[in-house]
Parts: C-alpha cells; sequence; structure tokens
C-alpha cells in the first residue's frame, strides 16, 4: 500500500486542479509520477485517466458545456491527430514544444492584464487551424489543455462556460490519440491498466473536490486562476524543453 500513496497524491493533486480550473492535470502528474514510472507509461496512463475525469467534470457541469465550440474544433483535431503520429516518427519535439509553452504563457500574461474593453473575438476561419494545433500537441506532448483554454478564453467570455466547455475538448482529443495508440498497440500492457483501475477512482474524487471549491470562489478570482494556470503550464513546457 505504501508504494500507492505517493502516485495517489499526485493524481489527487492534479485531477482537484483539474476540477477546479477545468484543465492542468496533465501538467502535474506527468512530471511528477515520471520520477517513478517511466515517460511513455505515464503519458499513456495519464491520457486514459484524462478521459472519463474530463468527461466526469463536464457532466458536473452540462449545462455550460458550449458544445458548439467542440463541434467546430473536432475536424482540425483529427487531422492534427494523424499529423501528430507522422511528425513523431520525423522531427524532434524540443523546439515546438518550447515555441508553445512561450505562447501559452504569454496568452496568460495578456489575460491577467486589466482592459478597458474586452477583446475581440478571433475570426472563426481560425478554428480549423487551431484544432489542428490542439490535436497535434496532445499527439505529441499530451498537454493540450493551455492551447484550448488560450482558444476558448477568446471564444467564451463566461468563466463557468470556459471550465465546463475545456474539460470536454480534451477529452475528446485524449480519446482520438488513445484510439491512435491502440491501434499501434501502446495500450496493451497489464500494468499500465493495472495503475489505471487503481488510480481512476482517486483522479475522479479530485475532479469532485476541485468542482465544490470552484463554486466558492468569486468569478473575478477563479479567471485569474485559470489565467495564472496558463502562465505557470506554460512556463512549464518551455522548461521541459530546454532540459
Amino acid at each position: 500500500m505504501q508504494e500507492w500513496l505517493y502516485p495517489m497524491g499526485v493524481v489527487l493533486l492534479g485531477y482537484t486542479v483539474l476540477g477546479l480550473t477545468g484543465f492542468g492535470s496533465a501538467l502535474v502528474v506527468v512530471p511528477l509520477l515520471a520520477w517513478n514510472w517511466p515517460l511513455p507509461a505515464v503519458v499513456a496512463l495519464t491520457l486514459l485517466m484524462d478521459v472519463p475525469a474530463s468527461a466526469f467534470h463536464s457532466g458536473l457541469n452540462w449545462r455550460q458545456v458550449q458544445w458548439r465550440e467542440l463541434r467546430r474544433l473536432l475536424p482540425g483535431m483529427v487531422v492534427g491527430t494523424v499529423l501528430g503520429l507522422w511528425l513523431m516518427q520525423h522531427m524532434n519535439s524540443r523546439w515546438p514544444l518550447l515555441l508553445l509553452g512561450i505562447y501559452v504563457a504569454g496568452v496568460g500574461l495578456n489575460a491577467l492584464r486589466v482592459r478597458a474593453a474586452p477583446l475581440q473575438p478571433p475570426d472563426p476561419v481560425w478554428v480549423y487551424p487551431v484544432g489542428g494545433a490542439v490535436g497535434l500537441v496532445e499527439m505529441l506532448f499530451g498537454t493540450a489543455g493551455p492551447l484550448v483554454v488560450a482558444w476558448l478564453s477568446r471564444r467564451v467570455t463566461d468563466v463557468q462556460q470556459l471550465r465546463a466547455s475545456t474539460p470536454m475538448v480534451i477529452a475528446t482529443a485524449a480519446a482520438t490519440v488513445l484510439g491512435v495508440m491502440a491501434l499501434d498497440g501502446r495500450l496493451s500492457s497489464g500494468v499500465l491498466w493495472q495503475r489505471w483501475s487503481v488510480l481512476i477512482g482517486v483522479a475522479l474524487l479530485g475532479v469532485w473536490v476541485g468542482h465544490r471549491l470552484a463554486h466558492r470562489v468569486p468569478v473575478a478570482r477563479l479567471r485569474q486562476i485559470i489565467c495564472s494556470m496558463l502562465v505557470v503550464s506554460g512556463l512549464m513546457l518551455a522548461l521541459g524543453a530546454l532540459r
């Protein structure tokens, strides 16, 4: 039992963050669990937990989910996932990850600034390349959450709708990637499924705890927390690329 205390604590922390902000579980879980377990196994495990945990989060906030945003992103996500599978065999992922981290941190810093007038929403034509980028990043790094928030924060003004919609997009992206990984034989390990069966209940508990906390935090403070998480997650991605 003692050997499970650390993984259970990490998963509880990561998915409490997800429940509070709508994203960020992988940015907590992957680097901390990688101290104990091989990184490829940790990424696969996190994706397998992300799908039910993110769907559970959106179920708790069903009325706030903006389904039209998911429908718009989905075609590009599928194309991006297939492109990511090809790129995994042909490129070094260090520099794209560094650029992604800088971009995400910049979006978070920009969103923290006090503005006299709200930002204009982006042109709808950008939804296809953004969807492609989400699928690509999820396939290569398993951490597309910050990119999803960066896009939806310009499309959805209500912070509770942002919290509810982000996990559903992440769950769809993760499910698409898992389908590709299953076809490639990467999900056949018995140890992987044993760890999932132990930790998935902890992940769902963390989502519920974070969800309860989110409804006790003022809207303005919750937006600040989400933007600050963007900055931190972007810097973590950039530092991970440099290392």
